[in-house]
């Protein structure tokens, strides 16, 4: 079935756009970007349990843009009486106005900026899904994820705690100008299954997988394909060794690849970042920073999953932007206003965290294309190295391209083969152009995967999601 827009917004869209229309009096660009989305996050374990109605992306409210001789304002609100929209008018203009005058009346330096494209357009997209969060059977999911955690207890040696959750969200948004109606509704939802358990020495190891995707709670009966995969895990971490630190050949699994897409050419070509001169990527543009097997995509339509909308929070609609291209860098990506200032063009990645946040350039699908190697070609062709396998956290530095990803589990490789050694944690560092130019060789197969967020910094978060092939390369480990 179709994911149906909010009724809510439909009813005050009208309203909303008499309130365009009335600020664009005074103003050179007006935009309102109206939000509506609902969900749950429900958590079992055998310790704790909780139901909600909040996931990272539930919110209602708006957020009006305007800009007058250059500068641009916003303000954001979650009280609207369509009955008296010219009220509303009113009291947004004031607000609006006493920032452009606080702004010009500052010692601080003021860039002026070109005006937002208005170009007519008029677009409803209603994406498939066969569940609606807002109609699920929440008591009967309560049960299936409980009886995952009790199923995860008896069938996971060592586990201490086995923590099961399931969150949905139906995400509907409109976005208005004078000249622009957009709307959009989609439902995205994630799993995930966590087994805790002590090793020899006493510290507590994290065995972890999960499901996302495009689509309401019928996603999460993944989880139960998820289950199986962690007895082994668990044993694989409970009976880790620590790595001896040092530069080895490696294989990353779909999800470490995803990882390195993600820091390694995410923010460091965000074009905000480039407006600040805080980005070498900028440097690189025309260049090589891989090697031939690289070719790198971004953007909402490059895949289909958590974060694959029809458009952004500023009204550009979704694209599919290479990113490097056999090993050049093309182009990065870029919100709207960033894209004005640079002289460039916005590529659908301007996103909130939510309605009462500023626009960021952010990702959303960041992927490796595939190549047309194998696994077990990968593994054979190693001396001395490890497979990769299971993320846990990753950061980088934009202005000089360091990479820095910790990961559960790598498997050593001697000759050609597993040897039943695993290491753990590991700690993967890098300058991001030596480790794109060392991949070799890539798989025909690719994953993208979506749970979680990102923060651009440390805070705006927004959901992304990443992947890839397996992946040939070289790292320094630790």
């Amino acid at each position: 079935m179709k994911a149906p827009f909010s009724a809510y917004l439909d009813g005050i869209a009208p309203a909303l756009k008499a309130v365009v229309n009335a600020l664009g009096d005074t103003y050179d660009y007006v935009s309102v970007l109206s939000t509506d989305s609902i969900g749950f996050t429900i958590t079992m374990s055998q310790r704790n349990k909780s139901v909600t109605n909040e996931t990272m992306t539930t919110e209602r409210g708006s957020v009006v843009r305007v800009m007058q001789n250059g500068l641009y304002s916003e303000y954001a609100f979650n009280e609207f009486d369509p009955e008296h929209p010219e009220a509303t008018a009113e009291r947004l203009k004031a607000a609006l106005d006493a920032q452009l005058a606080l702004l010009k009346a500052t010692n601080a330096q003021i860039y002026t900026t070109g005006i937002l494209s208005d170009e007519p357009l008029t677009l409803r997209v209603e994406k498939e899904t066969e569940r609606l969060p807002e109609t699920e059977n929440v008591e009967a999911l309560v049960g299936f994820l409980m009886r995952l955690s009790d199923r995860g207890m008896a069938t996971i040696e060592g586990a201490i705690d086995c923590n099961v959750r399931g969150m949905s969200t139906h995400i509907s948004k409109l976005f208005l100008t004078a000249n622009r109606d957009l709307r959009q509704s989609y439902v995205y939802t994630e799993g995930s299954i966590s087994a805790f358990g002590p090793n020899a020495e006493g510290e507590i190891k994290n065995a972890y997988e999960g499901v996302s995707g495009l689509g309401g709670p019928e996603i999460l009966e993944g989880l139960n394909g998820v289950l199986e995969k962690l007895p082994k895990q668990m044993a694989d971490l409970l009976g880790s060794e620590k790595i001896v630190p040092g530069e080895y050949e490696i294989v990353t699994d779909p999800g470490i690849s995803g990882l390195i897409a993600h820091e390694a050419f995410g923010h460091g070509v965000e074009m905000d970042m480039f407006v600040k001169e805080r980005a070498l990527g900028a440097d690189y543009i025309g260049k090589r920073v891989g090697s031939e097997l690289v070719t790198m995509h971004e953007g909402a339509l490059c895949a289909e999953s958590v974060t694959s909308f029809a458009f952004d929070d500023e009204g550009t609609l979704a694209g599919d932007v290479i990113e490097i291209d056999r090993g050049i860098l093309k182009t990065g990506i870029c919100d709207a206003l960033s894209a004005l200032r640079l002289g460039t063009v916005p590529t659908g990645n301007g996103k909130r965290e939510n309605y009462a946040h500023k626009v960021y350039t952010r990702m959303t699908n960041t992927m490796f294309d595939s190549g047309t190697d194998s696994v077990e070609q990968m593994i054979e062709s190693i001396r001395h190295g490890y497979l990769l396998s299971g993320t846990e956290s990753g950061m980088e530095d934009p202005k000089h391209w360091g990479i820095q990803c910790i990961i559960a589990r790598g498997y050593e490789i001697r000759d050609g083969k597993l040897t039943g050694k695993v290491v753990s944690p590991v700690i993967m560092t890098g300058y991001v152009p030596d480790l794109l130019g060392g991949i070799t060789m890539a798989s025909t197969d690719r994953v993208v995967e979506g749970n979680g967020g990102c923060g651009k910094g440390y805070k705006e978060w927004v959901k992304v999601a990443d992947g890839g092939p397996y992946l040939k390369t070289k790292a320094r480990l630790g």
